[in-house]
Order: structure tokens, then C-alpha cells, then sequence
């Protein structure tokens, strides 16, 4: 099954680079972005579009799904993920350290 855009766990990002980030945001679609599973328990439609019509700019393309199985790339995906989690603590710790080095919070600067 295609991604669910309908859903209300359904996100997509643009960046000023033009690449597009579309996911669940329960992490419950392992192919995302181009497939959500079958019988995805936690799927509610979105509510708050009711009615709405959306412009041709909201969607952009979405590039073919790639010749990798399924398996392959969750497992990449994975590994992915792993890696990130694995530096996640120590840039924190880097980010935190130059903000006590400054002396102030960015979240309590006066502006």
C-alpha cells in the first residue's frame, strides 16, 4: 500500500534545498517513503483537511521506489538509524558544552 497521506501519523517536510521528507511519525512505516504496511494498526484518518483543497505545490513528485527489497532496505534504514542514535549523546554533550563556554542558553537569549 502507498503511503497513507490521508493519515493523521503522516508528515511531510520540504526543504529550502527542495528535498522532501515524508514519514510516519510513529516510525510504524519501515518502507516509508513509498509504502506504509497493509494492516497498519495505528492508521486514523486526518481529520483537520476536511474540506480543504489543496494547491499543486503542497505535493511534490515523489521519485520512483528504488529495486531493493523490501528487508534490504529496512535493514539499512536501520542501521541507519543506529548510527545516529549511537553520536546523539555526544553532540549533545558537544552542543551543551559550547553553550555553558558562552554562558547562556540559546532557548533563554533576551532578544
Amino acid at each position: 500500500m502507498a503511503m497513507r497521506e490521508e493519515c493523521k501519523h503522516f508528515q511531510s517536510r520540504t526543504y529550502d534545498s527542495g528535498e522532501v521528507a515524508r514519514f510516519c511519525i510513529l516510525d510504524l512505516a519501515p518502507e516509508a517513503p513509498w509504502k506504509c504496511p497493509d494492516d497498519c494498526a495505528s492508521y486514523a484518518p486526518r481529520l483537520a483537511d476536511v474540506g480543504w483543497s489543496h494547491g499543486s505545490l503542497i505535493e511534490p513528485k515523489l521519485e520512483p521506489m528504488p529495486d531493493v527489497p523490501g528487508e534490504e532496505a529496512a535493514k539499512l534504514l536501520d542501521q541507519a538509524e543506529e548510527i545516529i542514535n549511537a553520536v546523539g549523546p555526544e553532540v549533545l554533550a558537544d552542543v551543551r558544552k559550547e553553550d555553558d563556554r558562552k554562558g547562556q542558553r540559546w532557548w533563554r537569549r533576551k532578544r
